[in-house]
């Protein structure tokens, strides 16, 4: 999918449909000369966010189909304006057609300029256009829509290119996540993973490096290898480094969990909707998309994304239950489940980073089943003792619609976290799972600014709409713009 801008008369323009609002799209067809269609075919049409109505018009028409969204006449809340445009979005797709005029921008928007309003449809676009269908066969495919052009006037053009530019870079990074999400895990394991981050390194600036086994070994990363060594495809730690500033500029680190499957390794997990645990590798998927988006717009800053790549195996040689490792940064860890792997593979990670003396780093991890509990799907939570960064990451969220939600990390709840035999376990009690699960993670950052991003609930979506979202890339991404000012 390709964004751009065109400016000009709506009623003079032609395009294969025209996405607009219930009396701007009256106007239209009157100028068309096609008002009695229109005015029959809207007769019963409710002008409320969230409903949509597709007006097909004559062939003499230069537009071609009025896609009406309801509740855009009027002020309307920053909520339902993405009710609006998500609507319009998810309407769009089903059309068979390769391009499409958008001009929902001039919608008033309570709080929010007109760079908001372009960015939020064409966030909603990025979201609902996207379709995956690399392994099904046959050669019946529909025609597929390539290119969406945002309508500006003069007032309003330079905030549409803007957003244009930063929307085809989101898309980059959103698309690059999802594709790798939705890779089945007899494709997509730590190699795979690799293999696509090198893809990266086509881009401008950007340097991609690996670790492999051996030199982990070396190293000392005995938390990171006691997850990978039950299975027989080896782990990788990948690293890559967008140099968008100037070198000796602190970099702005992401840190991905990259499970590419976890069966909880000896620590079974129950047969049960197992399959959507290749999408444990979600966490990694964001960050490498979120450095392709960076890249993709030419934000002038430093990012560096270091994916933990792992797969968490039942085997002869796999960890068990009450074995104690020691991890890079010297602490031993008793690891008392085999299925909270991804802490083990983080925590080393995160010591890893210190190398690069980051400006802050934020781990994203599909992490805890907790998190789904205590946030659904809306929300992905967020854990900092960082007031400053929580909230840039926050309003990052609240701007760009991939919302988070910060949850507490207490001293209280580093208690949970005792062990008779080793410096950590690796889990608490029965309660506060993804707060304990933060607290260990917290154990190996001490020495820089540090978010968490539990993304669990967020960042795929189970049952019959089983799908990786590629959330949070839209939060990092526009947190990376705001850092930039």
């Amino acid at each position: 999918m390709k964004y751009s801008t065109r400016t000009g008369s709506l009623s003079e323009l032609t395009t294969p449909c025209l996405i607009v609002g219930l009396e701007q799209a009256r106007t239209v067809a009157a100028e068309q000369g096609q008002s009695a269609l229109f005015d029959a075919a809207v007769q019963d049409f409710s002008d409320k966010a969230g409903r949509v109505l597709v007006v097909n018009l004559t062939r003499e028409s230069g537009i071609k189909r009025l896609l009406v969204a309801g509740g855009t006449d009027g002020e309307v809340t920053p909520a339902d304006y993405r009710k609006i445009v998500d609507a319009a979005a998810r309407a769009l797709k089903p059309l068979k057609i390769d391009s499409a005029l958008w001009a929902l921008a001039g919608t008033r928007v309570a709080a929010r300029d007109l760079y908001w309003r372009y960015s939020a449809g064409l966030s909603a676009l990025a979201g609902a256009l996207y379709q995956f269908d690399q392994h099904k066969t046959g050669n019946d495919k529909e025609l597929t829509l390539r290119a969406v052009q945002v309508h500006a006037d003069a007032r309003g053009r330079s905030w549409a290119q803007r957003a244009v530019r930063e929307a085809n870079a989101l898309q980059a990074g959103l698309d690059f996540a999802r594709d790798l999400g939705h890779q089945p895990p007899n494709v997509c394991n730590p190699t795979y993973l690799l293999r696509e981050a090198r893809k990266l390194g086509r881009l401008n600036k950007v340097k991609v490096s690996a670790l492999d086994e051996r030199r982990m070994k070396e190293l000392g990363m005995g938390a990171f290898l006691a997850v990978t060594q039950g299975s027989a495809t080896p782990g990788r730690m990948i690293v890559v480094e967008y140099r968008g500033a100037k070198a000796g500029d602190a970099p702005v680190v992401l840190v991905g969990k990259g499970i590419t499957f976890d069966t909880g390794g000896i620590s079974l997990k129950p047969a049960i909707n197992m399959d959507e645990m290749k999408f444990d590798m979600c966490g990694a998927a964001a960050v490498l998309g979120t450095v392709r988006a960076a890249a993709e717009a030419k934000l002038p800053l430093n990012v560096v994304a270091v994916v933990a790549a792992a797969e968490n195996m039942p085997s002869g040689g796999a960890t068990r239950p009450g074995d104690i490792v020691r991890s890079l940064s010297g602490k031993t860890v008793e690891i008392l489940n085999t299925d909270a792997e991804g802490r083990l593979v983080l925590c080393d990670a995160l010591t890893y980073v210190e190398r690069f003396k980051p400006r802050v780093v934020v781990d994203v991890a599909t992490l805890t089943g907790a998190m789904i509990v205590a946030l659904g799907a809306h929300a992905s939570g967020l854990f900092s003792k960082d007031d400053e960064l929580a909230e840039a990451l926050l309003a990052a969220g609240e701007w760009s619609g991939d919302r988070a939600w910060r949850m507490p990390l207490w001293d209280d709840y580093q208690d949970l976290l005792k062990s008779n035999f080793a410096d950590v376990p690796n889990i608490g009690g029965a309660g506060a799972g993804s707060i304990v699960a933060a607290c260990f993670l917290s154990r190996f950052t001490g020495s820089y600014r540090w978010a968490h991003l539990d993304v669990a609930g967020s960042a795929f979506q189970g049952g019959a709409g089983k799908a990786a979202t590629g959330r949070p890339v839209g939060l990092l991404f526009r947190y990376l713009i705001q850092a930039t000012r």
